[in-house]
């Protein structure tokens, strides 16, 4: 039975995340995953197994026909999951495809360092539908400094490698991931990425909360550090004279001004409809969440004796499909919860005791940062209307 919140039915899940493997072979200095509170990764699998696969692909096209969903997102992640080669990726493609009802269009992504990617593996997973999704801290050497390999050394002449195969195929190249650095110039990281041709770019704020907040910067800054980088990319972004790449967050910001609704959970009010399964076939919630306390993203499901419907029932799931609901107090009565949406919902944990009804930590950075789109997009917008009013 689908549990029902304040929206009426729960929205079924459409985007499926699922590890294979459990390990990575960079130590960046900034990982949630590795040295944050969360150890649950040392007891998975290294890799998923046959009969975690196939079962995942029954759960999957069981949801799919429940709901008659006409499309899915399937994302392929570990670790690092370019660690044993594509084959297993096109294994759990296949699957799904096999699995899934015809009438269902699946998609599939690749979320990786890059490290391990070759020309001939990136042909393979081209050819097979897939896009490649790239994470790094910017277009430099310098910039990627973070990314290291367990011995310390640097993994960015691998992934820049990567990053020249993904521009020659703009076929399967999905966009780049970069992780916020307040103490970097938000410019240099901006034009440093942009070269490297990507269709599009996600900034994502580095995940923290209120029991373990954001590292400040290095250097004087402002009360809104993060704010006010982004705020810097936004002004680059908007002012360029010839299209760059769409930068996910910021136009989720200015579809949700506009009256539209969200589809990432860095933003917005819309109900999340993803879900993890790991290594060893257990259903997660999203791995942020592994960034506040040992066992926050864990359901005490999986694939073996439960449903993905099940999962839509499990308190953590269903309180982030509330929408307003689930928000606290402080952040029903803000003016801008629409579009903020209270952040990421990783971000608002402080405590046992309060939990995740927080604000964000990142609260007064994002009111920086809608407040300048907003005014960005007020500025452009009034000469028009003021042209409409005298014709």
């Amino acid at each position: 039975m689908v549990r029902r919140t304040d929206r009426g039915t729960a929205a079924p899940f459409r985007q499926f995340v699922l590890k294979l493997h459990s390990r990575c072979n960079l130590a960046c200095t900034y990982c949630y995953l590795y040295t944050g509170p969360d150890r649950s990764w040392q007891s998975r699998p290294l890799t998923v197994r046959p009969d975690t696969v196939r079962q995942t692909a029954h759960r999957i096209a069981e949801h799919v026909s429940a709901h008659h969903l006409p499309d899915i997102r399937i994302d392929l992640h570990g670790g690092e999951p370019l660690l044993t080669g594509p084959g297993p990726l096109l294994e759990q493609a296949q699957a799904i495809r096999a699995a899934v009802p015809a009438y269902c269009a699946v998609s599939f992504g690749v979320q990786t360092n890059g490290t391990l990617l070759t020309a001939a593996g990136l042909n393979t997973l081209a050819d097979a539908g897939f896009l490649v999704g790239l994470s790094l801290d910017g277009g430099t050497a310098g910039l990627n400094h973070r990314r290291v390999d367990h011995a310390g050394r640097p993994s960015w002449p691998a992934a820049a490698r990567a990053a020249r195969l993904l521009a020659a195929r703009p076929d399967a190249f999905a966009g780049i991931l970069c992780t916020i650095d307040p103490a970097t110039d938000p410019g240099q990281v901006h034009r440093s990425l942009r070269a490297l041709s990507p269709p599009m770019l996600d900034f994502l704020l580095p995940h923290a909360n209120w029991s373990s907040p954001p590292a400040p910067p290095p250097r004087p800054a402002g009360p809104t550090p993060y704010g006010d980088w982004l705020c810097t990319v936004f002004d680059l972004w908007w002012d360029e004279p010839a299209p760059g790449p769409r930068i996910r967050l910021f136009t989720e910001i200015i579809g949700l001004l506009l009256g539209r609704p969200s589809s990432t959970e860095a933003v917005g009010l819309s109900p999340v409809v993803a879900l993890v399964v790991d290594t060893d076939g257990a259903i997660e919630q999203v791995d942020s969440l592994k960034s506040a306390y040992d066992g926050a993203a864990a359901t005490g499901l999986d694939v073996f004796r439960h449903s993905f419907d099940q999962a839509l029932a499990h308190p953590g799931l269903a309180a982030r499909q509330q929408g307003l609901a689930g928000l606290g107090e402080q952040c029903r009565a803000c003016p801008l919860v629409t579009v903020c949406g209270g952040g990421n919902y990783a971000h608002r944990y402080r405590d046992a005791d309060s939990g995740f009804r927080n604000p964000s930590v990142y609260c007064a950075d994002l009111e920086r940062l809608i407040r300048h789109v907003a005014s960005r997009m007020n500025a452009a917008l009034t000469p028009n209307w003021r042209r409409a009013d005298m014709t």
